[in-house]
């Protein structure tokens, strides 16, 4: 059984906002129960926000940059279709999946990690808007293949409706700063 973490929780919102909110809740938390309690067991209690704190900070300081970002991307619409799937083939790689080309106009990669598969669609990666069309043909594939799950990846902008479409069927959409990531510089 997979466990999560509930989407509401304050330690999900923290984990969530930039790494100084967690850093002052800590502060906020030791001075707050240093009136009741020793200082000691104010400090301990606050452990677990400035351990948020230093995780947060430290996601973000190896998070791209906006201009890696823009340039990552102005370079990835700039390559040929072989060179971006060699690209995604080798970073997924990297990411410890087996990865297989396939013939389809759906999906162009099947990702497999154990005993479970994931289908990569990203074949649109040079539009500049993506819709509901490419990710209702990646679900179908899906449901025909059984696999786990589906990714779209994406350098350009994608729709609120095919957001929530993404949401409703669990495609994750890679674009924007999780792209930038993904692929080496």
């Amino acid at each position: 059984m997979k466990w999560e973490l509930n989407k509401n929780s304050l330690f999900a919102i923290l984990l969530r906002s930039p790494w100084w909110v967690s850093a002052l809740a800590a502060i906020g938390l030791v001075v707050g129960l240093r009136l009741l309690i020793p200082t000691s067991y104010a400090v301990f209690a606050a452990l677990p926000l400035a351990v948020i704190a230093a995780y947060v900070g430290w996601q973000q300081l190896r998070a791209p940059s906006a201009g890696r970002i823009a340039a990552t991307l102005e370079r990835l619409r700039a390559m040929s279709w072989e060179d971006f799937s060699a690209a995604m083939e080798q970073a997924y790689r990297r990411e410890g999946y087996t990865v297989s080309r396939l013939n389809g106009a759906q999906a162009d990669f099947e990702l497999v990690q154990g005993a479970r598969s994931t289908l990569v669609a990203c074949k649109r990666w040079k539009a500049t808007r993506t819709g509901i069309e490419p990710l209702r043909e990646l679900e179908v594939i899906r449901r025909a293949r059984e696999a786990h799950g589906c990714i779209y990846v994406a350098a350009g902008e994608i729709t609120e409706q095919a957001r929530e479409f993404a949401a409703q069927k669990s495609i994750h959409l890679v674009h924007g700063a999780e792209l930038a990531k993904l692929l080496p510089r």
